[in-house]
């Protein structure tokens, strides 16, 4: 269900937000927070559910695969296995390497799909890597500093008047 590059289909709801971020590209951006992560019997993938950090609170919701969803669970809650997953894994390889996860930026949502990107600040400079939307979440929140998840405006912006 969650496949490359991104993962499947999710639902917007909320009326503009009135501060969002602006990337160096010029897109603005809204910071969002996971609020949780359900596995209801009742559909077929479970669901991450991400609020906007100021008002007006929009909502998204993204379908993931059960086993990114278990793991983004185990990163909100500090859980740690007795043998590194590899979101785990590659966390420890990004803090060894001594780069720092700068934000993961949901850019696009096109085809049931979001598109995301993943920032970081290396010994070179600043990278970006194209990244499925559930593992940039699970690796931002398994940094010692949960990094910034930003969500384009036009993301919400088109999402909503789709939806609606």
């Amino acid at each position: 269900m969650d496949e490359s590059p991104a993962p499947p289909d999710g639902e917007v709801g909320g009326p503009p937000s009135d501060s969002p971020e602006t990337a160096s590209n010029g897109a603005a951006y809204t910071v969002m927070t996971v609020g949780s992560v359900r596995f209801d019997l009742g559909t077929p993938s479970p669901q991450v559910h991400l609020m906007e950090e100021a008002s007006p609170y929009r909502n998204v919701s993204i379908s993931v695969a059960l086993p990114e969803a278990q793991a983004l669970h185990a990163a909100l809650v500090g859980a740690v296995g007795a043998r590194p997953s590899t979101h785990e894994l590659t966390s420890s390889i990004i803090a060894y390497l001594k780069a720092d996860i700068i934000a993961l930026r949901i850019v696009r949502h096109e085809n049931g799909l979001f598109y995301s990107e993943l920032d970081l600040m290396t010994a070179h400079g600043r990278e970006t890597f194209d990244c499925r939307t559930s593992d940039g979440l699970i690796l931002c929140v398994r940094q010692a500093v949960a990094a910034p998840i930003l969500c384009a405006e036009t993301v919400l912006d088109d999402f909503y008047t789709y939806e609606n």
